[in-house]
């Protein structure tokens, strides 16, 4: 199967994960983190989603589109579920917005915060080498 393909179906099942956890926003320790995770889920699925229907344009060749499409879906959806773990186990150190008036163990809050900044760098790697290859020049050069 192809990465576009795979980038599809993986969007709309994380898109469908993200709906499924609006279901339980109520019934988190923080539903305000929960409400945060809904979201996570149905933005990431159709960022995902997007990155399938623009594959093609990007041109990567194979070692990048292999380390772009990993990036892709750990980023998204590690970042679903860390936010969904944030609001089951009520951390609020990695989101201190959201997670106001709640904390958990240090141990958890520590795993939690981790796991954010991976998805952080995860999504800045893909995002960053989405934008320079729909960004270069419309000949078809690669920038640089």
């Amino acid at each position: 199967m192809s990465h576009a393909r795979s980038l599809l179906r993986l969007g709309v099942t994380l898109f469908l994960l993200g709906l499924l956890t609006g279901l339980a926003v109520q019934g988190m320790k923080n539903p305000r983190a929960g409400l945060s995770a809904h979201l996570e889920g149905l933005m990431n699925g159709m960022f995902l989603m997007i990155a399938g229907l623009a594959w093609k344009d990007l041109a990567l060749g194979p070692r990048a589109a292999r380390i772009t499409y990993g990036l892709l879906v750990f980023g998204t959806f590690a970042n679903w579920a860390t936010t969904t773990a944030t609001a089951l186990l009520g951390t609020s150190r990695a989101t201190p917005i959201a997670g106001a008036g709640h904390a958990a163990d240090e141990t958890v809050e520590s795993v939690v915060l981790g796991m954010l900044v991976l998805v952080s760098l995860a999504m800045i790697g893909a995002a960053g080498t989405i934008a320079v290859r729909l960004w270069r020049r419309e000949s078809g050069d690669p920038v640089g």
